[in-house]
């Protein structure tokens, strides 16, 4: 009995042995004594020995899934460099350890099944962190909605998103499934499988995509890639087997000969790897090094940003519609202003006031910078944005004043956000942003009830250093210097009498500010429009045929062109007044003119007139070029003439006129134009009947009841009830019912048209003829229905001729 626990025993031990304890260990000798005697420390140092031999096999495992969660980790930490703050590099790193701990403590279930795990455990993670990200940018809705926008949009506002991106939903979904991915692909590899190297793969492709997105917007990954390297070298030098497998020759207990077959083998694959190596080196290396000082590829410019309705692209001519219905509400606002106390500028010609509580706050719609001599347009460059938006230093000695305003959209459509300049944060509201114009724009666009908040640093430049203040000059400014072809020759002249005199920028545009606000009246009933013709007249035109008189649009305009044209960099700006609380209407709306001087920025101005000063005449102080050129000093002889002049022609009489008269000329020309009318209508009228015959004569009784269906259909168009493409004749015949009760019905024309397609060969010749009548009864019917001026264009409309069957 003893001694057959006693074997029992050691076939355990020799089992577990296999299992954990080092190879030379040998069997373990039954003991010699009773079962009771020997048995207990022989089996506590037997279990001694496999804690040891799973201690160290622990201690084995955990470089490999370290070297995972460093190497995905680190490129959340490369892709966070782009990122306002920390917390995409934490979330990254969380979803590393996530997947790689959740492939380790699932090593004993089937394959096919952790991955079903590790996607749940990943969808657990990445719900807690995008309801994280999107309270820390205060984003309204659930998670359920949050979530489905971040999946439906992530991956082009991550790639238009303005740097710093704000870590929000739609920017943090991408990374953490790509990180977690990459974890639970490199652990499987590498752990179950015994790949290490192919197991490095999925987070190394998942690195070399963080520094792709990142491009050119950050500096060099030189510390994390060699860190990366690193890890990944630490993760195979340590041996994933046991110890008794270290170091023992592979051909060891084989025959010599075989022995040294195996050896040649192997040392030949080594050499042929190491070439290998040695060889990408020396072909890759220097293209390698060659792309070190290289800018990389910014993938953003592959993706179109956020662009602006045709609406919102030249908000300027909704001015002149704004200023007819002054009285519809189009924004709430409630205003909240600090500032340094008592900081209120002089008060110069085209300073913009200091903030002065009380005083309206320009509310900026639009900035327009481009002008093609035609129309103004805004131009911008608008990327996602989070809630805080980059900051830019002030100008040197100007004030700032901090403006809070929550604003709440009324009538105003489209996807321009209006905000007091220049915006710092943005709640309530999903924005896009250009900082070359500190505008802001929905992509979703408005929609009444909107509500957000904006948190302003309204800039006051001093007005002490304007009047020696210069204009910058260069490629940069080029786009708000250019003056499209075809400038009327009495702007230029303008413009050059205005800057002629006035040396300095800034006394430029204080005189044609000035200029402006003397000699033209505002008007809300001007018509819209500020191309170089419609500036010509505004500026030139006779005032007692509308000109010299226009909305502010005009006024920003006409200032704006002038400008250029007399050096300046300027632009037009599109917003509201916002006399403290309550509701913008459009009456408040308007448009005034910038200037960008150096050091100082952006510069508002306005030239509109005041309202109790009456314009003089602009012939008072613009001097008009003379229509014919000065005498000469030295008188030219006169010759007098040889023959008696003719008398001149009576108006309108043939004698003398030499060529026809006026009356002749207008009475042909008319005449003309009618007779190629009536040729016109009287061609139509034929084609349109010779259709109808076509249709309903010739051919077979199949094709004669099509042409009767189409005619029919053709007379539902006319009529203006078309029917769908995608209804059944049927449906159709119901259709017609309907718009005309009373008439002909079609059911019987609709059977035969499904029997024409459908049993091919089928229809008789007196099928045709009742189709045939039946269309002309309900046409008829149709056509008598009309008023008698559509009856009367009803044979001549162009249309059966032209539309696709």
């Amino acid at each position: 009995m003893g001694r057959g626990a006693q074997v029992v025993t050691v076939a355990g031990d020799a089992r577990d042995g296999a299992a954990g304890r080092p190879a030379g260990g040998g069997g373990t000798t039954a003991p010699t004594g009773p079962a009771g005697a020997g048995g207990g420390d022989g089996g506590g140092r037997a279990e001694g020995v496999r804690g040891v031999a799973r201690l160290g096999r622990a201690l084995r495992a955990v470089p490999v899934p370290l070297a995972l969660i460093a190497m995905t980790g680190l490129a959340g930490a490369v892709l966070g460099r782009v990122y306002a703050g920390p917390l995409l590099t934490w979330l990254v790193l969380g979803a590393a350890v996530g997947s790689v701990l959740v492939s380790v403590a699932a090593r004993r279930l089937p394959s096919w099944l952790v991955a079903p795990v590790s996607v749940l455990a990943m969808a657990g993670w990445t719900a807690w962190s995008l309801r994280l990200t999107a309270t820390r940018a205060e984003l309204p809705g659930g998670l359920a909605e949050v979530t489905a926008d971040a999946a439906a949009n992530g991956i082009p506002r991550l790639l238009t998103a303005m740097i710093p991106v704000e870590p929000t939903p739609d920017t943090v979904l991408v990374p953490l499934v790509a990180a977690w991915l990459a974890g639970l692909a490199g652990a499987e590899v590498a752990m179950r499988a015994g790949r290490v190297l192919l197991g490095y793969l999925p987070p190394v492709l998942l690195y070399a995509a963080a520094l792709y997105v990142v491009g050119p917007n950050a500096d060099p990954a030189i510390g994390p890639t060699l860190a990366l390297v690193a890890v990944a070298a630490l993760g195979l030098a340590v041996p994933a087997g046991g110890t008794a497998t270290a170091g023992v020759d592979p051909a060891a207990g084989l025959a010599p000969a075989v022995r040294a077959a195996v050896r040649a083998r192997l040392a030949a694959a080594s050499a042929a790897g190491l070439a290998v190596v040695v060889g990408l080196v020396a072909l890759l290396g220097p293209l390698l090094a060659g792309q070190v000082d290289g800018r990389p590829v910014d993938p953003r410019r592959y993706v179109e940003p956020p662009r602006v309705e045709t609406l919102d692209e030249n908000p300027l001519i909704r001015i002149s519609g704004w200023a007819l219905n002054p009285g519809q509400q189009l924004l709430d606002v409630r205003t909240q202003r600090s500032g340094p106390p008592g900081s209120v500028p002089a008060e110069e010609p085209g300073a913009i006031p200091g903030p002065e509580a009380g005083r309206p706050v320009p509310i900026r719609l639009a900035v327009l910078s481009d002008y093609d001599g035609v129309t103004w347009r805004v131009g911008a460059t608008y990327r996602n944005a989070g809630r805080i938006l980059p900051a830019t230093a002030p100008a040197r000695d100007s004030t700032v004043e901090t403006v809070r305003q929550e604003i709440t959209v009324a009538g105003l459509s489209g996807r321009l956000l209006p905000a007091v300049a220049t915006p710092r944060e943005v709640t309530g509201a999903r924005v896009a942003y250009d900082p070359t114009t500190g505008t802001l724009i929905r992509p979703e666009g408005l929609t009444p009830g909107l509500r957000y908040s904006v948190t302003s640093a309204l800039e006051t430049p001093d007005a002490n250093l304007l009047g020696t203040a210069d204009v910058p000059a260069g490629e940069e400014v080029a786009r708000v210097l250019r003056v499209a072809d075809g400038v009327p020759d009495p702007l230029r002249r303008l413009a050059a009498q205005l800057a002629e005199s006035n040396g300095a920028p800034y006394a430029r545009a204080a005189a044609v500010e000035q200029f402006l606000a003397e000699h033209y009246r505002l008007v809300a009933d001007a018509p819209s429009g500020h191309a170089y013709p419609n500036l010509n007249f505004f500026l030139f035109g006779p005032r007692n045929a509308g000109g010299q008189r226009g909305t502010s649009e005009q006024f920003a305009a006409a200032f704006a062109v002038l400008g250029r044209l007399a050096g300046l960099p300027t632009r037009v700006v599109v917003g509201f007044r916002a006399a403290g609380d309550g509701p913008v209407r459009a009456g408040d709306a308007y448009a005034w003119p910038e200037v960008l001087f150096e050091g100082l920025g952006w510069v508002p101005f306005d030239p509109l007139p005041r309202p109790d000063e009456e314009p003089r005449p602009v012939e008072e102080d613009f001097r008009p070029a003379p229509e014919e050129p000065p005498p000469s000093e030295v008188p030219e002889p006169t010759v007098e003439p040889t023959a008696t002049p003719q008398p001149a022609a009576a108006p309108g009489g043939p004698a003398g006129s030499g060529g026809p008269s006026t009356a002749l000329l207008v009475g042909g020309g008319t005449g003309g134009v009618l007779l190629l009318v009536v040729a016109a209508l009287l061609a139509l009228l034929l084609m349109r009947r010779a259709l109808t015959r076509a249709r309903l004569r010739r051919g077979d009784p199949a094709q004669r009841i099509a042409g009767a269906w189409r005619e029919v259909t053709d007379a539902l168009r006319l009529a203006g009830h078309p029917a769908g493409g995608d209804l059944s004749a049927s449906e159709v015949a119901a259709h017609a019912r309907a718009v005309l009760p009373s008439g002909t019905d079609v059911e019987e024309l609709a059977g035969l048209l499904n029997q024409t397609a459908f049993a091919p060969g089928t229809a008789t010749a007196e099928q045709a003829s009742r189709a045939v009548t039946t269309a002309g009864a309900y046409v008829a019917a149709l056509r008598a229905a009309r008023t008698w001026w559509r009856r009367l264009l009803w044979s001549v409309r162009p249309g059966p001729l032209r539309w696709h069957r």
